[in-house]
Parts: structure tokens; sequence; C-alpha cells
């Protein structure tokens, strides 16, 4: 399995995630699916189905994340290379062809927010700027077609 690589605040969000689960979300889950299994017939009970689907929904998404914390790598954002992007890189990138720049921190899949410019390694892009270095052209294919991009500059990132 593959290991899963998080700062400190990104462990603590999975943990709290986990906690809110198993505390509040499922004993309610399991609240609704007991009020509509006393609905009288289980068989024509639409409201148990989708409390019955609610809770295995949750259930597995706890599960998804007891396997993930098992799983996972504290990154030290000090120890970061600032020769090549790797995960943690804060990167700043031209777009070759209309000028533009960007700004992007690349994280483990579970801790990306395109919205905040935090892109996953496993995305298009992040696999495309792995292993990268300063002055590097790059052409990464996305679904919208190519994208040109020269690296400017690779930092740490200072947090997340």
């Amino acid at each position: 399995m593959d290991m899963v690589y998080l700062t400190h605040e990104g462990l603590n969000k999975l943990k709290r995630e986990l906690e809110h689960l198993v505390k509040v979300v499922r004993p309610q889950a399991t609240e609704q699916l007991a009020k509509a299994r006393e609905h009288g017939d289980l068989m024509e009970n639409a409201e148990f189905d989708a409390a019955r689907e609610n809770l295995s929904e949750i259930t597995r998404r706890i599960s998804e994340l007891h396997k993930k914390l098992a799983r996972v790598e504290i990154l030290e954002v000090g120890n970061i290379s600032k020769d090549e992007i790797r995960i943690l890189s804060r990167v700043t990138l031209e777009n070759v062809i209309n000028g533009t720049k960007v700004d992007y921190t690349l994280v483990d899949p579970l801790q990306s927010d395109p919205q905040k410019k935090l892109i996953s390694v496993k995305s298009p892009i992040g696999k495309g700027l792995l292993g990268k270095k300063v002055g590097d052209l790059v052409t990464i294919n996305v679904p919208t077609g190519e994208i040109r991009f020269r690296v400017l500059a690779i930092e740490r990132s200072t947090g997340l």
C-alpha cells in the first residue's frame, strides 16, 4: 500500500474528522436507522433504506480513515529539498504561452485544495512537476489539452 505523506496539520485534520465521525455522526446515523426501523415493514421502507445506506457510507469512511492513518508518514518542511520539486515544494511557474505566473504547493492527495493552490502530487500537474528544477520547461497534459510551464522558483512550503 502507498504511504500517506502529511504535515502535522494534515494529520491533525484527519484525526479530527475521524473523531467527529465516530463520536457525533455515526451515533446520529445509528439513531436515525433505529427510528426508521420502527416505521414497520422494512421491505417497503425507503426511510430505512436511506438510513442504512447513510450508516454504511459513514462506516466506510471511518474504515478508510483508519487505514490511511496507519500509513501516515509525517513530512517535516525543513527537510524538503529546494533543488528539485518534491512533495511540499512551493513552486512558482510561468505559463510560456501567455506569460502568466502561478504559485502551487505540492501535497498529498488528502491535503489537496485547488482553491488554495494546494495540488496533489498525483494530479496531472503534480506528476508533471515532480523532479523538475528551476529553469526547466515542463509540458503537462491535462484534460483540456497541454500546458507549458517554466519553473521560476522552488521553495519549501511554510506550512499549510
